[in-house]
This record gives structure tokens, sequence and C-alpha cells, in this order.
């Protein structure tokens, strides 16, 4: 799937993330159609890299800085300081692996 078709997912109206997503996509997917709780319920079982930088991304956007610090170290990135938004989608094209 392309950055482009995941977007589409979301405004067709969103009714379901789409299938076969991996967990730390389908946490952003449901992130943005309003589901923070889902998302973040997603992201804290997992224990891989990109779930740990989606679960500080959850924690920058919910307003815990201190939480979303010790993310980003799990998941070996640096703390983002750029607009929420912008973060969402690198992150997606990231996950994606289609450079932003």
């Amino acid at each position: 799937m392309r950055y482009e078709e995941f977007l589409q997912t979301l405004r067709d109206p969103p009714e379901a993330a789409p299938p076969g997503l991996r967990p730390p996509l389908e946490a952003l997917w449901h992130e943005r159609a309003g589901e923070w709780d889902r998302a973040h319920r997603i992201v804290q079982v997992q224990e891989d890299a990109a779930s740990a930088w989606v679960h500080a991304y959850l924690h920058r956007r919910e307003g815990g800085a201190s939480n979303a610090r010790y993310w980003y170290a799990r998941a070996g990135k640096r703390e983002s300081t750029v607009p929420l938004d912008r973060e969402w989608e690198e992150i997606v094209r990231a996950l994606l692996d289609e450079p932003a």
C-alpha cells in the first residue's frame, strides 16, 4: 500500500482499518480515525521498535512529553519536535517504506 492509498482508507468514510496492516500502521490508522485509546491498546502490547515509535508519537499527541521520551528511546529514535501531523506522515511513510 502507498501513502495516498492509506490516506484514502481514512476518507471513505472509515469504518474499519484495512485488513493486513501491521500493528503500528493499524494504530496510526485508528489514531487518525479519532480512536486514540484503540491505537494505544494496539501498540502497548507490541515489543518492536516501530510500535515503540508509534507509542511515542501517541504520547506526544496526548501531551505526555516524559512518557513520549521514554518510548522514543525504546524505539531508538530522537525525540520529535516537528508538528504532530508531519510526524504522523513521516512515520506512516517510513512504515510503508515510501520516501517523504
